[in-house]
């Protein structure tokens, strides 16, 4: 039998990459207030915002009020997503002890995500690996579009080999490696970890599924038997990318911890605080979310409260 780690890290993208992809602005206070809550459930890692123009994301743009602003506990891991230099700065100075750099994995989408070739993205990393690292903080970097891209089509794992490689060359700590478009399948996620992990040790290694086609979770449990421990994920399901056309949201974080939970793996997670912030979250949004687990728990009330009266 598969042998299965006793714990995980499920790092929390809810705030940056779900709220980041909504067409309208959620108010500040009810960011600060669902981070707030997020930060009760037990989630070891939270990544709260991002500091890049308000021109390229809007509904971010109230980055530094929201770090400033949340109610820090002791022991959760709180990043930002920086594009820059300038963006990194903007994160120190906003008390930011971890942040994330971006890139994707092929050049169409890494130019219409950020304007720069893969070669200029990873120059510019310099003015904020280094600096980063100088300053205290610790540097998490993604690597978008791993499994397909939306305009080139399939990916050669080799070159996200050498990208990661190249990454953690540079200081960086951990590198999570996306499945922007939701097209990845267990057998596609087998090869590639296993060409990445002839090279780099497991827990430097992340993964970021959406859940586009419904794999996410099977996608995920391939990595966990692979010995993979720490897996992003979006509580509710909120989240996609904005340039990558058809991208529906990431794995819902309530279904990652139901499914491990299950299965005897530990994540720290309480379930019900989590279907608590997915609640708050989806009222301040708007709209239903598409985690199934949600769905499942908010049907089975429904059912029991009709019952009762």
């Amino acid at each position: 039998m598969t042998q299965y780690p006793e714990r995980v890290t499920v790092y929390e993208v809810g705030p940056r990459d779900g709220l980041q992809n909504e067409s309208g602005t959620v108010p500040t206070a009810d960011k600060i207030a669902f981070i707030d809550a997020l930060s009760d459930t037990g989630l070891q890692a939270i990544e709260i915002t991002s500091f890049v123009s308000p021109r390229w994301i809007p509904q971010l743009a109230d980055g530094a009020e929201v770090a400033r602003s949340i109610r820090r506990r002791p022991g959760v891991l709180y990043s930002a997503l920086v594009p820059n230099r300038k963006g990194l700065d903007a994160a120190l100075s906003s008390g930011m002890t971890t942040i994330a750099v971006f890139l994707s994995a092929s050049e169409t989408h890494n130019k219409k995500n950020v304007n720069k070739t893969i070669a200029e993205t990873l120059r510019a990393f310099e003015d904020v690996v280094g600096p980063a690292k100088a300053a205290g903080a610790r540097v998490r970097a993604y690597v978008s579009t791993v499994y397909g891209c939306p305009y080139e089509g399939d990916v050669d794992p080799r070159r996200v080999v050498e990208l990661t490689k190249t990454l953690r060359d540079m200081g960086v700590y951990q590198v999570s490696l996306g499945d922007t478009i939701g097209v990845a399948n267990p057998a596609q996620v087998e090869r590639v970890l296993h060409m990445l992990l002839a090279e780099i040790p497991s827990d430097q290694i992340a993964m970021h599924m959406h859940d586009t086609r419904g794999t996410a979770l099977a996608n995920c449990l391939v990595g966990l038997g692979l010995g993979i421990t720490t897996f992003d994920s979006s509580v509710g399901g909120l989240g996609g990318c904005p340039y990558a056309p058809g991208a529906s949201g990431n794995l819902a974080t309530e279904d990652l911890v139901a499914c491990l939970h299950a299965m005897g793996i530990q994540t720290g997670v309480d379930l019900e605080k989590l279907v608590a912030a997915s609640q708050l979250v989806s009222a301040s949004v708007g709209r239903e979310l598409p985690s199934r687990y949600l769905k499942a728990h908010l049907g089975q009330a429904a059912r029991l409260l009709r019952k009762r009266s």
